[in-house]
C-alpha cells in the first residue's frame, strides 16, 4: 500500500512515460478506472488515487471541504511523489477537481480532460443529488449503493453486466465511507461555481459528454466547453454517466490521440 499526504495511490506504466493522473467521481475510488488502466498505462505513467474520505485514503475530511481543498490534495500528492506536471483526466467530481487545479496551479497541468462535468450545476443533477441523499439518510448506505447503477449506467449494459455490478456493489458497501463524508462531498459539488475563473484556464481542455447521461445532461458539458478559452468538445453517442467504463474503447479512441496531439475526428455528434 502506497500513501502520501493522507491519500492512497498507485502508479503504473513506463517510468519514463509522461505522467497522467486519473481522478474518479463522487465515489472517490481509484478502482473506477480499472477498465481504462491497461490502455492508458501502455503509453503513460498513470497515477491513480482515492479521494480523501473514500476508499483506502484517510477517512477524515474537513467540515468545510470544497472542490478547491480537493485540488490542494492533488498538489500535495504530486509534491510528495516528486511529480511536477501531469496530464489530468477527471470524471464528474474529478473533472471539477481538475478545473480547480487549472485555476489554482496551472503550471502543474499539461492537458486536462473533463468527463461529464459542468460549469454550472444543472437543476436535474441537483434533483438527482436530492434523491441520492434521501436514500442515504432515510434508507441507509445499502439502498444508496444499490441505486447507483440507475444513475451511472445505461439499462442494457447494467443488465448484461449485472453479476459484475453485484460484486462491485458488495465491495462498495463493505468500504462505504461515513455518511457525513458523502454529504460533505455532495455539498462541495453543489457549492462549486467557478464563474469567471473558467476564463483564466488557457491550457488545452477536452470536454467529453454523453448523450444518454442520466445524471448530468450533455448540455452542461457544452456550456462548460463554451466557457473555456481553449476547449475541444467531443460528444459520445452513448455510455451513460460512467461512459469510460461502459464504452472504454470509444473513450480511449478519443482521449489518447488528443493527449498525444495526433490526428483525430473531433466532429460533434448526437445533437
Amino acid at each position: 500500500m502506497a500513501e502520501a499526504a493522507g491519500l492512497y495511490y498507485e502508479i503504473y506504466g513506463p517510468p519514463d512515460g509522461a505522467p497522467l493522473l486519473l481522478s474518479p467521481g463522487l465515489g472517490g475510488s481509484a478502482l473506477y478506472w480499472n477498465p481504462n488502466l491497461a490502455a492508458l498505462a501502455a503509453r503513460y505513467r498513470v497515477i491513480l488515487y482515492d479521494h480523501r474520505g473514500t476508499g483506502r485514503s484517510d477517512r477524515a475530511v474537513p467540515a468545510d471541504m470544497t472542490i478547491d481543498t480537493m485540488a490542494q490534495d492533488v498538489i500535495a500528492l504530486l509534491d510528495a511523489i516528486g511529480i511536477e506536471r501531469v496530464h489530468f483526466i477527471g470524471h464528474a467530481l474529478g473533472g471539477m477537481i481538475g478545473l480547480a487545479l487549472a485555476v489554482r496551479a496551472p503550471e502543474r497541468l499539461s492537458k486536462l480532460v473533463v468527463v461529464n462535468g459542468w460549469a454550472k450545476l444543472d437543476p436535474f443533477t441537483e434533483l438527482c443529488f436530492d434523491t441520492r441523499l434521501a436514500l442515504l439518510r432515510d434508507s441507509g448506505p445499502e439502498a444508496y449503493v444499490r441505486a447507483q447503477p440507475i444513475f451511472l449506467y445505461p439499462a442494457h449494459w447494467a443488465s448484461a453486466c449485472f453479476e459484475e455490478l453485484e460484486a462491485e456493489m458488495a465491495h462498495q458497501l463493505a468500504s462505504f465511507p461515513p455518511v457525513e463524508v458523502v454529504e460533505r462531498r455532495i455539498a462541495a459539488l453543489r457549492a462549486y461555481d467557478p464563474g469567471p475563473d473558467l476564463h483564466r484556464i488557457d491550457l488545452p481542455v477536452l470536454v467529453i459528454t454523453t448523450s444518454d447521461d442520466l445524471l448530468v445532461p450533455w448540455q452542461a458539458g457544452r456550456a462548460l466547453a463554451q466557457a473555456l478559452p481553449n476547449a475541444t468538445r467531443c460528444q459520445q453517442f452513448g455510455g451513460g454517466h460512467a461512459a469510460s467504463r461502459v464504452e472504454p474503447e470509444e473513450f480511449h479512441a478519443r482521449v489518447l490521440p488528443w493527449l498525444a496531439d495526433e490526428a483525430w475526428d473531433d466532429e460533434e455528434e448526437g445533437e
